[in-house]
């Protein structure tokens, strides 16, 4: 048992299953499925937690009813061909001591026609805000049939080798859609109180059960609050806790926040929203029923989990995106290696927001996450280098294979040149890392000092931690030329230098400093270098639409600048919304007062003067400001590498990465940094 998380190392019994330890991976989308069923891709990527030691695997949501089909990589569990598929993931997942539970459910008005050709099916004919398609009113015939396809879709997960099934009954749900008051205006036997609402419910429960008895686990995710004004509350839920205390149906409860439409924001918090925000959920269930409760949503590392175990607010833990980012989560806590933990940073963007972009789940900071199926180049004897030398002493390992091992100078300690340091030691390589800088993390460091971004901090952290365990010596406020390159003699370079501010053609004739007399004019990254003091009247210009622009906003206006935020795109923020920050950014910025100006650009500066016009209608608008702050694309910072392919470097030995080749977004330069390290053989 671990020492340090005793109680999130324990086992717990729910029903028929015996669970090793308290740590769940919960359902959530992943977008694996193909033509409606499961793929290697799902084996693989479920495998890989059972192996990380979670102890209970919930899947995807399975489609119970043809009638259901709200996005493409939909599972459609009522076809019976998905029974290999299963079979395939229940033995792979067991094979690792670990249970799996399958999540059955039909999505109701929360969907499209666009793929099933049939109308939606709701408790009401109620439009969903979020999907805005007209649904017809279930009849009771349908009705009947529904909840029969629950029934049968549980036998088949049970004759599949699941060890229980799950009802999502949460945030996309027809029984949510049902318990709801919001969505449910019915008059017949299934409308009215907690009684009749709650009716399609016990009916899922009893045929579920009589279809696999008692030898396998049946559990329920309960919707705790929609955080919508007349929709389920908190009291609302715990009258129908009771109710299925009663029913003697479910083993277990499983706890959610928010529905995937007008509040799905609450229910995969961003880094913005406080740890622990959905807690009162959970602990206000345990509290009015025997059966184990369920608690998740930003809890990411073993503390704050063994914490909400030992303060009595649920019995399991659900922690999703902590293991998407690393599949070993559960095995480093409870063996109590939990400082080498590869800490979730809640970005939201390459899990819940490539999913929302109909791609495959991933991972910002470990782009295998969701591509464990695919063959890994072969691993080579690993090399830890002494700090600021290259002679390399051998750490043994099983594998037999022997590659040349090359000296490899990383140029830049950002996110790029950390994580190409970090894979190319692990290739086998000595590597050194020069920074010119007085500390590692390039751009993220600064990103993260911004308001309600902090925790981008965690991964520069998870990289220094991985560069001490590779041996690799950093040396930083080291600048480079090609002259110190040819003397240190490398036999591969990576640029990863980073980018350098670009200055747009309308402000041609300014230097990104405060002039005398007229505006003062910087970009973002000054602001937060502490090379520019932005005071006054600021209008920040966003041309990126993420969180450059509205984060040096709030910081300014936090500092007491009167702030405007101007972009050309449909509103501010733009892609904000597909990491579900727009919400919350929205309601900090008019806490604090910041004006918005969508679809405007600026077509030219006079004096103090800013001159706008509005994309639509083309109507100017001139406007005094202070300072104009600029969110705006960056130029690559490589010269460096054609200055050394023109002293002769050979150009097959220079590979520029990350922002060095073209300024994006993390995940390119952590995706870049990894590949370099398979190039270079």
């Amino acid at each position: 048992m671990s020492v340090k998380y005793p109680l999130l190392d324990s086992e717990i019994t729910l029903g028929a299953t015996t669970l090793k330890n308290r740590i769940v991976f919960a359902a959530h989308l992943t977008n694996f499925a193909r033509h409606g069923e499961p793929t290697s891709q799902h084996l693989a990527y479920y495998q890989a937690r059972a192996q990380g030691g979670a102890g209970l695997i919930i899947t995807e949501e399975l489609s119970v009813h043809p009638s259901d089909w709200p996005y493409e990589k939909l599972i459609h569990a009522y076809n019976k061909d998905v029974r290999v598929g299963f079979e395939a993931i229940t033995e792979a997942v067991h094979s690792h001591g670990a249970k799996i539970f399958a999540q059955i459910n039909h999505n109701g008005s929360q969907g499209s026609s666009f793929y099933s050709m049939y109308a939606l099916l709701a408790p009401s004919e109620i439009p969903d805000p979020l999907f805005r398609e007209n649904p017809i009113s279930v009849g009771a015939e349908e009705l009947n049939e529904i909840c029969h396809s629950y029934g049968s879709v549980a036998k088949l997960a049970k004759e599949s080798g699941f060890d229980g099934v799950e009802l999502q009954c949460s945030h996309s749900s027809i029984v949510r859609q049902f318990l709801s008051p919001l969505t449910n205006r019915r008059t017949d036997r299934y409308g009215g109180d907690i009684q009749g609402r709650s009716r399609v419910l016990f009916e899922i429960l009893r045929e579920v059960r009589e279809q696999v008895g008692s030898s396998i686990t049946v559990g329920v995710r309960l919707c705790g609050d929609e955080m919508l004004q007349g929709g389920i509350q908190i009291e609302d839920t715990l009258e129908l806790v009771k109710l299925v205390d009663e029913s003697k149906l479910v083993d277990y409860l499983n706890t959610s926040i928010g529905v995937a439409t007008a509040s799905l924001w609450s229910i995969e918090a961003s880094m913005a929203i406080a740890p622990g925000y959905n807690l009162y959920i959970p602990s206000q269930i345990r509290a009015v029923t025997e059966l184990p409760v369920i608690a998740s949503g930003r809890i990411k590392d073993p503390v704050q989990a063994e914490r909400v175990l030992r303060d009595g607010q649920a019995d399991l833990i659900g922690i999703v995106r902590a293991q998407i980012a690393d599949a070993n989560f559960a095995n480093k806590s409870l063996k109590d290696r939990d400082d080498a933990i590869k800490l979730c940073l809640s970005c939201n963007q390459e899990c819940v927001g490539r999913v929302g972009l109909n791609r495959w789940l991933g991972c910002i900071e470990s782009p295998s996450s969701g591509r464990e199926f695919l063959k890994q180049p072969e691993p080579r004897p690993l090399y830890a280098s002494h700090r600021g030398a290259y002679a390399p002493t051998l750490i043994p390992t099983k594998h037999i294979s022997i590659t040349t091992s090359q000296r490899i100078l990383v140029v830049g300690a950002g996110p790029a040149g950390l994580q190409s340091a970090v894979s190319l030691a692990n290739a086998g390589h000595r590597v050194k890392v020069f920074e010119t800088r007085s500390a590692p993390g390039g751009l993220v460091t600064l990103a993260a000092k911004v308001p309600a971004r902090a925790e981008l901090g965690d991964l520069i952290r998870n990289l220094n931690r991985q560069i001490r365990a590779a041996g690799v010596a950093v040396r930083l406020n080291a600048p480079l030329d090609v002259k110190h390159i040819e003397e240190i003699g490398p036999d591969v370079v990576v640029i990863a230098s980073g980018s350098k501010p670009k200055v747009p053609h309308f402000l041609s004739k300014f230097n990104l400093t405060p002039l005398t007399g007229e505006i003062g004019v910087c970009d973002v990254v000054m602001v937060l270098e502490d090379l520019a003091f932005p005071t006054g009247n600021v209008i920040v210009l966003d041309e990126l639409g993420f969180h450059q622009g509205t984060s040096i906003a709030e910081l300014l206006a936090a500092r007491g600048c009167t702030v405007t935020i101007s972009t050309p795109q449909l509103y501010v923020g733009q892609d904000l919304g597909v990491t579900l920050d727009l919400e919350s950014w929205n309601l900090r910025a008019a806490c604090l007062a910041i004006e918005q100006l969508p679809e405007t650009i600026v077509t030219g500066v006079t004096g103090k003067t800013v001159h706008l016009m509005e994309h639509i209608t083309s109507a100017t608008i001139d406007r005094s400001f202070d300072w104009i702050v600029l969110a705006n694309h960056r130029d690559p910072n490589n010269s460096l590498v054609e200055e050394l392919i023109q002293s002769g470097f050979p150009s097959t030995k220079v590979h520029a990465i990350g922002d060095a080749l073209a300024p994006r977004r993390i995940h390119q330069a952590i995706v870049e940094a990894v590949r370099v390290s398979e190039e270079i053989r």
